[in-house]
């Protein structure tokens, strides 16, 4: 099975920049994207083979996420069952035979990490809905995460320290579902790999000295490993401030 997981920046400005040539020529079994920014109706994919379940936010032009899967899922669900969470279109659940998988578009602390106490309370009911999908089936989860787990996985951890996507509090709360049963696909495979990012701002020329950020993710439940076969991230494919990412299984 191979799993894309793409933060587009806006579905409709990714159309325009190349988003079908990718999406053909990687050929997922499953392909999740998310800020699609945009409502129902406003955008129309043909994506023979493909069923497309969209979760839209209620501000417009904000957020938003899409799951495209080759294979019908028994059941989809949108967002945690959480009033307070489920207004931004952040979360499609698709459940399989075998598994559930999990798209995410984790919100942002923010400038001034003035919606970090938010975030904090959204990463611990997220886990939560998380682990009780996890008490039924294995759960892959994949999506824009906002947060650079160690320092690692960005080029300037020391003057981005208390950054939004890399203050302790967030840095922590990853830790914490890791260690509630999580792997990091990536960091499975390539524990010591340096300079591979997933999202690079578009100020200060940041692609182009690969001054990026890794923040987006495939995480799967422990009972999954020895299912996991590869991971990869796509920093070639433009079309967006973020890359694709890449799980595949057996």
């Amino acid at each position: 099975m191979k799993y894309i997981s793409w933060n587009v920046n806006g579905i409709r400005a990714a159309l325009k920049k190349g988003f079908m040539d990718f999406f053909n020529e990687v050929d997922a079994d499953i392909f999740a994207i998310q800020e699609t920014k945009c409502q129902e109706g406003q955008v129309e994919l043909d994506l023979p083979g493909y069923h497309q379940y969209w979760n839209y936010a209620e501000k417009k032009g904000y957020s938003g996420t899409a799951i495209f899967s080759k294979k019908e899922p028994l059941n989809v669900t949108y967002g945690i069952n959480i009033e307070e969470h489920d207004n931004e279109g952040r979360v499609i659940t698709c459940e399989y035979e075998g598994f559930y998988f999990v798209v995410v578009y984790t919100p942002n602390s923010q400038t001034e990490l003035k919606r970090l106490e938010y975030r904090m309370k959204w990463e611990d009911d997220f886990r939560e809905y998380l682990l009780e999908l996890n008490n039924k089936k294995p759960v892959v989860l994949c999506g824009d995460l906002n947060v650079a787990h160690k320092e690692i996985d960005l080029k300037n951890p020391k003057t981005n320290r208390k950054n939004a996507g890399f203050t302790d509090e967030e840095r922590e709360k990853f830790t914490e579902l890791l260690e509630s049963g999580f792997i990091d696909t990536y960091r499975y495979f390539y524990p010591d790999k340096e300079g591979v990012y997933s999202w690079w701002s578009y100020r200060f020329n940041a692609r182009k000295n690969n001054a990026g950020w890794r923040i987006d993710y495939f995480c799967t439940t422990k009972d999954m490993e020895n299912m996991l076969e590869g991971a990869k991230i796509h920093s070639d494919i433009m079309g967006s401030d973020h890359c694709p990412v890449e799980l595949t299984t057996n």
